[in-house]
């Protein structure tokens, strides 16, 4: 049975311009330059490794002023290379408002994306700040699943005082509890292993039926062991594999 990468992010010049002043240090920690490649290029690593991919958008603008990976970007990718994109993640940007929110629906039943990808410490909100709340209800109405970062980031990780982006954004609780609490109907994926906050993510999807994570990012032996330990037992129907590409690639 053919894999299916859920946290993708194009390797593209595109991503890297979304990254933008952060990309000095991300390339520091993985210890390798990120070369942009063609998006022709992009779509073999996955045929290479078997795997169907789910590409990310990326919006941060009004938080770190760099450039947006579009919505029609991503789904464009998906019509051109079907054999290896599947219908992959929306992204706005939470502080654009009613722009925001039309855009987003605009992704899910016009662009026919699956979902929408959240980024909270380079967006700069909490997650469980009401303001947002009608985007969360909105997604709950189109029936389209929210893949939320949670725990550190390597984005601004070494730089002083990490490019001024801060963690607590990503903190499991109180957020995607009261979240998953308030949208009972909502499907919500944790993206990562959630560390420093594992346990609490833990927690969090053994009491909420509508709660996932995604285990990219992490090198298999880098997962924290508590969260290994789960995997196979209380949590086996509760976590997707995803790789973080371009980070890593499926088959490391």
């Amino acid at each position: 049975m053919r894999a299916i990468d859920v946290h993708c992010h194009p390797s593209t010049k595109e991503h890297s311009l979304s990254v933008g002043k952060y990309m000095a240090a991300l390339e520091a920690m993985l210890g390798r330059p990120m070369r942009s490649k063609t998006e022709e290029e992009m779509a073999e690593d996955f045929r290479r490794d078997d795997v169907f991919a789910m590409l990310i958008a990326m919006d941060a603008q009004a938080e770190t002023g760099e450039a947006v990976i579009t919505n029609d970007y991503i789904a464009g990718l998906t019509t051109r290379f079907p054999d290896v994109f599947l219908p992959g993640w929306a992204v706005v940007d939470p502080w654009k408002g009613k722009l925001a929110l039309r855009e987003l629906e605009r992704a899910i039943r016009d662009l026919k994306l699956t979902g929408t990808k959240w980024m909270p410490i380079m967006q700069g909100f909490y997650p469980h700040d009401h303001r947002f709340y009608p985007f969360w209800d909105l997604c709950q109405s189109l029936g389209a699943p929210l893949l939320i970062h949670c725990g550190t980031t390597a984005i601004g990780s070494g730089m002083e005082g990490g490019g001024g982006l801060k963690l607590d954004y990503a903190r499991p609780l109180p957020a995607i509890d009261n979240i998953a609490a308030d949208f009972p109907k909502l499907t919500i994926i944790m993206a990562h292993p959630a560390w420093p906050w594992t346990e609490e993510a833990i927690a969090i999807m053994l009491h909420k039926t509508n709660v996932y994570m995604d285990i990219s990012g992490w090198r298999p032996k880098y997962i924290p062991a508590v969260l290994k330990a789960e995997m196979s037992r209380r949590l086996q129907d509760k976590i997707l594999y995803g790789s973080d590409y371009p980070g890593w690639s499926p088959a490391q």
